[in-house]
Order: structure tokens, then C-alpha cells, then sequence
């Protein structure tokens, strides 16, 4: 398998990078097909949220340049890009990839909205059909990780969500949440946690505006909120004292001018707005305004680095899991690579094993099935001979760095075909 993934984070990206890289669950399809039609990539995997875009190509060769793909695809000079982002390939991309569903690489570590989020990706690319064989062998593998993970060590018991982490801000600002109203503009999964969080430390009306009216009004009913028409945003979000919102709108939904009219009817009193879409929801300038307070998703950084500490011991252990999968899935990718040649070269000797005998058929004269069954059984067992010193070699070969070297020799020694047909890869078979 050759692999290349290429992507940007919250810790190499600010939000205001982050957001011109981010792709719409809308633009997904669009964006996956384009992918699979770059030169030299045969599948590929786009995951897009609020902290990370990130690529996943398997290449039908080494030389494609996924960079040339991001720069092209959004419009942006490589010289730009090569500042904020990274790239893994191979068994360093395995590792990666692990990381990333083990919510090792999130901004929150042991946070469980990463892992469906990579789950929500995985099935767009299957539908669109840019994830097949091995990139869907791999996928697959990484969601049992990441499973084994969570199973094996206490890191989500002690973690935080960015949602506990807005509800943390909120309170520094209000002191106390009993009674504040909360507005979610949006009706995602991220909204409906961190209103989860703010009901639990207290806080009163829920109010819900979402662009399809009939989401607003079955994430409401949770809450026995009120669901508000998206037309009427602007006029009823100043009743709101807290402010979540997640629109996947491409350009910023709330202005100054729209804070200014706000406060104008609260008469000054304090407004706080949590802003977790990528690209941002409300202007920066929003929070020049006095009375208003802006957190956007790198602002809620400040707040994950207090509870660090509490899951260092459980990462280290997660961490020594990714590490010994990476392995053993890497062995497994190795052993793949191999079979296809070991398959040749037994089709190979075997179709000169049947041809030499019928081309000296008839120089047997009459034979009995006694003589037939002999003579079928001692070429095969000479062919097996020969067989066996290349197998035991490709074997072997399969769990060292030099796979592929020996691969190119066995096939150059038996004339076999320069690049064998492999079936395509599967699952481990195992969900742990």
C-alpha cells in the first residue's frame, strides 16, 4: 500500500487558516471526486472539522503531489501551505490515523466526537465510492483502535469535550448559570452537547434556529425549548445570554453591527456567544463590543491545557496501543504485498509443469491412470521444490523493512509480471 496523508490542526493552523481549508458536508462528494481524479491517487478520505482538514490517500505510485491537489482545490499557493501543514506517508500515516480516531491528536485528548467524526467521513467515501480495498482494510481497523483504546484505559472517563469546556468559560463570565437563556444557532451534534452541559450546571430557556426549520424544532422538543424560524435570528437572539453557535455557513452569520443592535436591546447586559464552526459563525470585531464576549473553538485551548494533567498516565498507555497496532496492522500490510507475487509464481511453474507434460505426452505411449497419477505427482513435487526456497524467502521478507526489494528480485529472477494482481485487502475480522 502506498499512503500519504496530508492535513492541518489546531496546533499547526490557526482557526482563521483552518477555515479557508474547511469543506462543507455539502461539498464532501464534490471534494472526494476530485480527490480520486488527481494523477496517481487511486483512493482517498477527506476529514474536515473544527480543528482539522486532513487527506488520506492510498497512490497507485510514490510520486503524487497531494500538496499540488490542496493548493489547486482551494485556491491557495503552496509557499502558503507548506507553513501550516503536515505530512505522514506509509507506516507513519498508520500511526497517525490511529491517533487521530484514538482522540490522541485532539485538541481535548480522549474527546469522543473525533471518532465519529472520521466514521461520518469513512461512509461519505464509500458512498461516493473513493474508499474501497485498502484504504476501507485500514479505516476499518482504525475504528477498532480506536475502540480498544477507550476498552483498555480510563483516557475518556477523564476527559473533557469542547462543549464542557464552553460551559467552564460561560461560568467564569456569569459567575453562576441558574436561569441564563441559550440560543443554539445550528442544530448539530456539537450544539446539542454543549446545551446538554449548560442545562445540567443550571441554565434555563433554550431557544433553537437551524436553516431547516423542522431540525430546529426536533432538537427544541429535547429541551423543551422554543424553535425559532432562521429568518427571525436576528430579531430574537438578543433574549439569549449565551450564544452557541455551528452553522457550517461559509462566511461569518453575526456582525458588528448585529452585536451593536443586540446590546442595544439588553441594555448593556453581558452576552456571551461560543462559536465552534470552522469557518467562524461571528465576526472577531463582535467581540469589541463591550458587554460581549467571543470564544471561538482556539480560544477554548486555554481552558482543555487545566485538565492536561489528569490524562497524561492513561495516554501513555493509549499511546503504547497505537504504537503495538500500527505494528501488527503494518505486518499485516507487508503480508499482502507479498501474496500476489508467492500466487504468480505458483501459476507460473504450474502452467510450465502442465505444459511440459503435454508436449512430452506422446512420447509416454499408452499409459496406465496408475503411471498418469505418478507422473502428476512427481512434477508437482519438483515444482513444490523449487517453490519453496522463494516462498520461505518472500514469507520472511514480509515482516522486514526490505518487502519490496525482495519482491522486485523473485519477480525479475522468475520473469513474473511487474505488477501482480492482489485481492483486495479485508478486515481484520476481529472488533477488538
Amino acid at each position: 500500500m502506498n499512503l500519504q496523508l496530508i492535513g492541518l490542526n489546531h496546533r499547526t493552523a490557526p482557526v482563521e487558516v483552518r477555515e479557508r481549508f474547511a469543506v462543507s458536508e455539502k461539498k464532501l462528494p464534490e471534494a472526494l471526486q476530485s480527490l480520486v481524479s488527481h494523477p496517481g491517487v487511486s483512493e482517498g478520505l477527506i476529514v474536515s472539522t473544527c480543528n482539522r482538514v486532513e487527506i488520506l490517500a492510498g497512490l497507485q505510485n510514490g510520486s503524487c503531489d497531494l500538496r499540488q491537489f490542496l493548493s489547486k482545490f482551494f485556491e491557495i499557493e503552496q509557499q502558503e501551505l507548506d507553513k501550516y501543514t503536515y505530512e505522514y506517508r506509509e507506516k507513519e500515516a498508520i500511526k497517525h490515523l490511529f491517533r487521530v480516531t484514538a482522540s490522541l491528536d485532539s485538541m481535548v485528548v480522549g474527546e469522543p466526537q473525533i471518532l465519529g467524526q472520521v466514521k461520518e467521513a469513512y461512509a461519505v467515501a464509500r458512498a461516493v465510492g473513493s474508499v474501497h480495498s485498502e484504504l476501507d482494510a485500514l479505516l476499518t481497523r482504525s475504528f477498532a483502535v480506536a475502540k480498544k483504546v477507550r476498552n483498555e484505559t480510563a483516557i475518556a472517563t477523564s476527559a473533557v469535550s469542547i462543549a464542557s469546556v464552553a460551559v467552564d468559560l460561560a461560568r467564569k463570565i456569569f459567575g453562576k448559570l441558574d436561569g441564563k437563556s441559550v440560543y443554539l444557532v445550528g442544530a448539530g451534534k456539537m450544539c446539542e452537547l454543549a446545551a446538554r452541559h449548560l442545562i445540567a450546571n443550571g441554565a434555563g430557556t433554550i431557544f433553537v434556529a437551524n436553516r431547516t426549520y423542522d431540525r430546529a424544532v426536533k432538537l427544541a422538543a429535547k429541551f423543551n425549548g422554543k424553535a425559532i424560524q432562521f429568518d427571525e435570528l436576528y430579531a430574537t437572539a438578543d433574549k439569549a445570554d449565551i450564544i452557541i453557535t455551528s452553522t457550517g455557513a461559509p462566511h461569518a452569520i453575526f456582525r458588528k453591527e448585529h452585536g451593536d443592535q443586540f446590546m442595544a436591546k439588553r441594555r448593556n447586559r453581558p452576552m456571551f456567544f461560543i462559536d465552534i464552526a470552522v469557518p467562524r459563525d461571528v465576526d472577531p470585531a463582535v467581540n469589541d463590543i463591550d458587554g460581549i464576549f467571543v470564544y471561538d473553538i482556539d480560544d477554548l485551548q486555554q481552558v482543555v491545557s487545566s485538565h492536561v494533567a489528569d490524562r497524561k498516565r492513561e495516554a501513555v498507555h493509549a499511546e503504547e496501543i497505537v504504537a503495538f497496532e500500527v505494528e501488527r496492522f503494518a505486518e499485516k500490510l507487508q503480508a499482502h504485498d507479498v501474496v500476489p507475487t508467492i500466487l504468480s509464481l505458483q501459476e507460473y511453474l504450474e502452467n510450465i509443469r502442465t505444459a511440459e507434460i503435454d508436449r512430452h505426452r506422446a512420447r509416454f505411449g499408452d499409459v496406465t491412470p496408475q503411471q498418469e497419477a505418478a507422473i502428476d505427482a512427481m512434477t508437482k513435487a519438483m515444482i513444490n521444490k523449487i517453490m519453496h526456497t522463494p516462498i520461505v524467502t518472500l514469507k520472511t521478507a514480509a515482516k522486514s523493512p526490505e518487502a519490496a526489494t525482495v519482491v522486485d528480485l523473485i519477480r525479475r529472477v522468475f520473469n513474473l509480471p511487474e505488477k501482480p494482481q492482489a485481492k483486495a485487502a479485508g478486515g481484520d475480522g476481529d472488533n477488538d
